[in-house]
């Protein structure tokens, strides 16, 4: 099902080191509003949506947060890679480095790390959208955070077209939701609730 195109959906090549920028990074990797959260999110819901369009877009959507997924590990990856021991003392990364040295882990900036509890599969169509929607926003709301504190235009630039791309996630999250309300009964959509036995 699926093709691993070994190249980046954008390119990232880093060429400073900085351990600071990379914890702040960190989360869109395992925070709770992150591609890791994403991608598990999208690709649980996915099997409950009837409509084989929905199902599919969602199954795209999922893949492709993958991928970004890749990018922001490469980009945390890049900010630490072959750092100098006083460094990583300097910046507060010496928490992570006890228990990760410079690997990459899925955990926020915060240092909590990942959990499928932070996100919902709940296999009714419209929940799941209207969450999937709100998950997008906050994925922006997220990077537009990491824009206003990082200056630095190697990791601005990919983490711009990121952005970009949580943007037309959202579009194409509400374009399913109308898929769905239309598939559905004429009744008021709101007080029905497709995925239930009782009728």
């Amino acid at each position: 099902m699926y093709n691993y195109e070994k190249r980046l959906q954008y390119p990232v090549n880093i060429k400073i080191k900085s351990p600071k920028i990379a914890q702040i990074v960190l989360s869109q990797y395992g925070g709770p509003d992150g591609e890791s959260a994403a991608a598990m999110r999208y690709m649980s819901q996915k099997f409950a949506m009837k409509n084989p369009k929905v199902a599919g877009l969602i199954n795209d959507i999922a893949t492709e947060e993958l991928g970004h997924l890749e990018m922001v590990g490469s980009i945390v990856s890049q900010l630490v890679k072959d750092l100098p021991c006083d460094d990583i003392d300097l910046a507060g990364f010496e928490k992570y480095y006890v228990d990760h040295t410079l690997g990459v882990w899925p955990q926020s900036a915060g240092g909590v790390p990942f959990s499928a509890t932070t996100f919902q599969s709940c296999g009714d169509p419209i929940a799941d959208l209207i969450e999937d929607m709100a998950a997008e926003q906050k994925a922006r709301k997220t990077y537009d955070n990491i824009l206003s504190l990082v200056k630095e235009s190697d990791v601005r630039e990919p983490i711009k077209f990121l952005r970009a791309r949580e943007i037309v996630h959202f579009q194409r999250f509400g374009e399913a939701l109308r898929m769905v309300t239309e598939d559905m009964d004429k009744k008021n959509f709101y007080a029905f609730n497709p995925s239930s036995c009782i009728k």
